[in-house]
């Protein structure tokens, strides 16, 4: 029986009060883990909802975890609240406004992502109880996506050992079944202590902290000739020895972030890193300590979970934009380049069109040439069957990580592309609640390819939650 239609009503019902936790989640924009505001929202609509709440799982503040139902397979949904630092952006403004100097914004649009899972998960939870259907239906709320890697520590402590699929999206520019491509990552820090002198009367004394972090940052740069190309290493200052030029810096941090394929090329990478700090160490008469903050794991497809939810997003179509919204969408890309736009059709495979919102499925088998970049969602496809959405919640071909995807955050586009994903969301959770052959194929999917290893957790048994790594430094 093909109860969609009913679980998209339900949707429906619910979709009024999750567009306004989506905006809510954007007015107050809190980067990793410092979600307080966002997460203490998702827990009270979850609560209001009827669902059994668990917050602070994981040992990480701002995790909370709400379950409904009982008996049956347990569905999963993934959301996420997390902002960017220095993206403030007034909403609805077709260009750089901040709204705070400096402030955070929700630069990848997961304000509405934590949202659309939500209503997905309350409109499957109240399906099945009209049905009179066994099944748990729990929402994740997942904090610190943008590199803290917080379902990672959540997949180690075990929270998803009895979840039968789990099932999330992303904002996007186009309509589609995510690629199951991600790069494995670690976070790490290298600390380097030297010892302060006067620079110049007795410069011979001193032995730069800072000459050793510029030395192994020169290394790095020439190790990139040397390593495979869809690998990734990007760093940022975090102390640099103070301000004061006749002072030999005695202290200085860089945070690197290291990406590779998968976590056998990850961890040779992280080694390589290593061994560059060690000599600049050595260079500089220095110490350097080396410092995980976090890592994740690269994404494991499914092929059952992607053809079965492609059919949903076709039954349900592209979201319907009006006029209004592509007017703004044509504002928004008048700030981009002809590059842009182009480079989001490069990834799909297909020829750039002048639409400035998607109203169209890209094919499953489509000539892809994805941009890949790094999620914790990696860890959850690791040990749960798991499948990804894609939807237009921009104008095609808009950056994210900037200020565009923030101004529109709050739109009406976004707004129906979030409602419509939950659908499909829904839809499929309804599938797999009732359709066990779907979950015993998927199941068999994951275990064929991850081997009889399985998942190993890339997170060093000693490393915790870096709660504090959004803390500024000097």
């Amino acid at each position: 029986m093909d109860n969609r239609n009913a679980v998209w009503r339900q949707v429906d019902t619910h979709k009024a009060r999750l567009i306004a936790l989506s905006d809510e989640v954007w007015g107050t924009p809190e980067v990793c883990y410092t979600e307080e505001r966002s997460a203490a929202a998702h827990a009270a609509e979850l609560r209001h909802q009827g669902f059994r709440v668990t917050q602070a799982t994981a040992g990480i503040p701002t995790a909370v975890v709400g379950e409904a139902g009982e008996g049956g397979p347990v569905i999963a949904f993934l959301g996420e609240y997390d902002a960017l630092p220095g993206l403030s952006q007034a909403a609805g403004v077709a260009a750089h406004t901040p709204v705070e100097q400096g402030g955070h914004g929700h630069g990848c649009g997961h304000n509405l992502l934590g949202s659309a899972a939500l209503l997905a998960a309350t409109a499957l939870k109240d399906w099945l109880a009209e049905q009179g259907l066994p099944g748990r239906v729990r929402y994740y709320g997942c904090p610190a996506e943008e590199g803290g890697a917080a379902k990672a520590f959540m997949v180690r402590e075990g929270l998803f050992a009895d979840a039968d699929a789990a099932v999330t999206w992303h904002p996007s520019s186009f309509w589609e079944v995510t690629p199951p491509l991600s790069l494995a990552n670690t976070r790490a820090d290298f600390v380097f202590t030297g010892r302060a002198s006067h620079a110049a009367a007795a410069p011979h004394l001193g032995r730069s902290a800072l000459d050793a972090v510029e030395l192994m940052n020169v290394g790095v740069n020439y190790m990139r000739e040397h390593m495979p190309s869809d690998a990734r290493v990007h760093y940022a200052y975090l102390e640099t020895g103070g301000i004061a030029p006749n002072v030999v810096q005695a202290h200085a941090r860089v945070r690197y972030s290291i990406r590779a394929r998968d976590l056998p090329g990850m961890r040779d990478l992280v080694a390589r890193v290593r061994k560059i700090a060690e000599g600049a160490a050595l260079m500089t008469e220095t110490r350097v300590e080396m410092r995980i903050v976090s890592a994740v794991s690269n994404l494991v497809g499914n092929t059952p979970l992607e053809e079965a939810l492609h059919g949903v997003m076709e039954d349900l179509g592209a979201p319907h934009f009006d006029e209004a919204d592509r007017a703004f969408a044509r504002e928004i890309q008048g700030t981009l380049t002809p590059q842009d736009i182009a480079a989001v059709y490069r990834t799909i495979g297909l020829p750039v069109t002048d639409a400035p919102l998607a109203d169209f499925l890209v094919p499953l088998d489509a000539n892809r040439n994805p941009a890949i970049g790094s999620t914790d969602v990696g860890d959850v496809s690791w040990v749960v069957p798991t499948v990804q959405a894609h939807a237009p919640t921009v104008a095609v071909g808009t950056p994210f990580h900037t200020w565009q995807v923030v101004a529109q955050g709050k739109t009406p586009a976004a707004h129906k592309a979030m409602v419509q994903v939950a659908k499909a969301m829904a839809a499929l959770g309804a599938r797999l609640a009732t359709d066990a052959s779907l979950r015993e194929a998927a199941k068999a999917d994951l275990k064929a390819r991850t081997g009889p290893e399985g998942y190993v957790s890339p997170l060093p048994a000693e490393v915790q939650p870096p709660l504090t790594m959004s803390v500024s430094v000097g």
